[in-house]
């Protein structure tokens, strides 16, 4: 079964079921032992492109928004088994030809990595993909406020949503994260594991 490690702010990590890693938007906290085969970078700012924390294996692979966002158009990445679709991430803050979002599946089970966004008009499609987790950044200064992702949880549709990126310069906000409204809320504790279930 694939597992979910957050580590903080806007990092997570990925595993799957046979030991595949994926670190997404390394930054903060801890967790970055296991050697990677995988690490994406949603856009270049310091919070979410710190690749050097992760472990590696030899043959680990780094994708970034100017892998995933050609020519304007967001391309799908085949790693394996592994499949990570780029998707539109923009704000005021965060320029739409410099950033993207992931929706990475692993093991059956589908993950959209929001990166630094606001509400994007490609949000309104996302609720036929039948998403089982989406990872919404909600810190209401570089990002969404906890209203408005709310309402992006409800436009998207995941069976399961996740606030990270809770707020600037710490790793964790609790109180933020409990009193987000999106429905089927997970709150996640940094160093905290769970179990990522296909439904």
């Amino acid at each position: 079964m694939a597992t979910l490690t957050y580590q903080g702010h806007g990092s997570f990590r990925l595993q799957s079921a046979n030991g595949y890693t994926i670190y997404v938007d390394p930054y903060a906290g801890e967790g970055y032992d296991a050697p990677g085969d995988l690490i994406l970078v949603t856009h270049q700012h310091h919070d979410h492109n710190q690749i050097s924390l992760c472990a590696r294996k030899p043959d680990c692979l780094i994708a970034t928004e100017t892998d995933a966002l050609k020519d304007g158009i967001h391309q799908k990445l085949l790693f394996g088994a592994v499949t990570v679709e780029a998707v539109q991430a923009s704000n005021k803050n965060h320029q739409p030809d410099q950033c993207v979002g992931y929706i990475i599946t692993i093991d059956s089970v589908s993950l959209y990595a929001a990166g630094d966004t606001s509400t994007t008009e490609q949000m309104q499609e996302m609720s036929a993909l039948q998403l089982d987790y989406a990872l919404l950044p909600c810190d209401g200064i570089y990002n969404m406020d906890l209203e408005e992702a709310a309402a992006c949880a409800v436009l998207i549709g995941a069976k399961n949503n996740i606030p990270i990126h809770l707020k600037p310069g710490a790793l964790f906000d609790r109180s933020r994260a409990e009193s987000w409204t999106a429905p089927n809320r997970i709150v996640i504790e940094p160093g905290q594991t769970i179990e990522l279930v296909h439904s």
